[in-house]
């Protein structure tokens, strides 16, 4: 087996056990990109019901473009974030956080341009 399919199946395997969502560039290497929103969105559980909340970001520019979004679960739930609309390469996002049924969630968004 080549050292590309051991990373690919172990990145895989990393993504499959974890509720955080990483993509593009969100490490400043050579001050390639910068922090440009952060916000902490937290709810509380109702029985029987599911908790969504969405996020938004907008540049109020058509020439910044997203680089990276990191959608971080803080509590290790079972809450599933998800990117609807935008994202990398688009100025704009907007971020879908769902609880399981009868839970709540505790996420922090950063977004990098």
């Amino acid at each position: 087996m080549s050292l590309k399919a051991l990373i690919l199946i172990s990145a895989l395997i990393a993504i499959v056990n974890c509720k955080s969502v990483i993509v593009g560039q969100v490490y400043d290497h050579n001050n390639y990109v910068r922090k440009v929103f952060e916000q902490t969105v937290e709810t509380t559980g109702i029985p029987l019901l599911k908790r969504e909340e969405e996020v938004k970001f907008e540049y109020p520019s058509a020439d910044q473009k997203i680089k990276g979004i990191a959608i971080k679960d803080l509590e290790n739930g079972l809450a599933e974030p998800s990117i609807t609309s935008g994202g990398i390469g688009f100025n704009f996002v907007r971020i879908k956080l769902k609880s399981e049924r009868g839970s709540g969630f505790k996420f922090v968004v950063e977004i990098f341009a």
